[in-house]
Formats: structure tokens, C-alpha cells, sequence
């Protein structure tokens, strides 16, 4: 069975975000070993200067890596990825799983992104949408999309 790690910087608040996030770790009990990690956002003023924003991307940095499990497949959630469709993220759950990688990771920075070494270390840089979306919403999306990419290898009908 795949393990499939969800590694988030920020914790979810509101309780909207906390159910639907339940719901999809419920769904995806039978296709997967799932592990939510959440790791603390830095701290910043209102309005940070850009070397306050980098040294908190940093820090950020260096407890995402302190987290990543050993030899997984890292998938970067960054606008500057490539879009995908949910056929394309199935097939690739399914062939990393058919080459004998069992660990997936996938990667949400925090509201300022995440630093540019995470990306450059990523085998996968994954883009949800030119639009911007609250980060915890994207674990959302992240986790629907997952498990509609587990219905769709097992040729359900919940992706129409």
C-alpha cells in the first residue's frame, strides 16, 4: 500500500477546512497509508521586507527537510509548477507505485510560498491553478484530488 505523506506549513483553524480535511483522510483509508504533518508558520510583521519574508522561508526550510521521509517521491505545490489534470496525477500515483515508490510526499508551503531550494529539490513541481488559493485550502483540493486519482486507477465512477 502507498504511503502517501501531506507535509503542510500553518495549521488549520477553522473548523470548515478541519472536517473536509477529515472527510478525505476517511476516504482514502482504503488506497493509502495517509500522514498529515503540520509544521509552524514563521512568524512575520503585517507588512515584512523581503529579507524577513526569505529568513523566514528559510527557517521553514530547514524543518520541511528535518520532516521528509527517506527516499519518497517530493511533489512541490507551487504556482511556478506545471498544471495537471486529475488523469495526469493518477497516472503518475500509479506508475511511481508500479516502479516501486511508496513514498509520496506532497509538499504545501506556508501564505508566503516556500523557499526556492524545496522546489529545486522536488521531483515534481505541481501547480493546482494560476488562480491563488488560501493554502489550507489547498490541502483540501490536494487531498480531493488524490483520492479522485485513486478512484479513477480503480475505474470508479466518481471522476464523470
Amino acid at each position: 500500500m502507498m504511503n502517501i505523506t501531506v507535509l503542510c506549513v500553518g495549521k488549520l483553524k477553522e473548523r470548515f477546512y478541519i472536517e473536509a480535511v477529515r472527510e478525505y483522510e476517511k476516504r482514502l483509508t482504503g488506497y493509502c497509508r495517509l500522514r498529515l504533518v503540520e509544521l509552524p508558520e514563521e512568524r512575520l510583521p503585517e507588512r515584512p521586507s523581503q529579507g524577513q519574508v526569505d529568513a523566514a522561508l528559510a527557517k521553514e526550510r530547514d524543518a520541511i527537510r528535518a520532516k521528509l521521509p527517506k527516499n519518497g517521491i517530493l511533489i512541490a505545490l507551487c504556482i511556478e509548477g506545471k498544471a495537471a489534470s486529475s488523469e495526469e496525477l493518477a497516472r503518475r500515483l500509479n506508475d511511481w507505485a508500479v516502479g516501486g515508490s511508496s513514498q509520496i510526499v506532497f509538499l504545501i508551503g506556508s501564505s508566503y510560498g516556500m523557499h526556492p531550494d524545496l522546489k529545486a529539490q522536488a521531483d515534481w513541481r505541481l501547480s493546482m491553478s494560476p488562480m491563488t488559493f488560501p493554502h489550507h485550502l489547498a490541502r483540501v483540493m490536494l487531498l480531493e484530488q488524490v483520492y479522485r486519482a485513486f478512484k479513477i486507477n480503480e475505474g470508479s465512477p466518481y471522476h464523470k
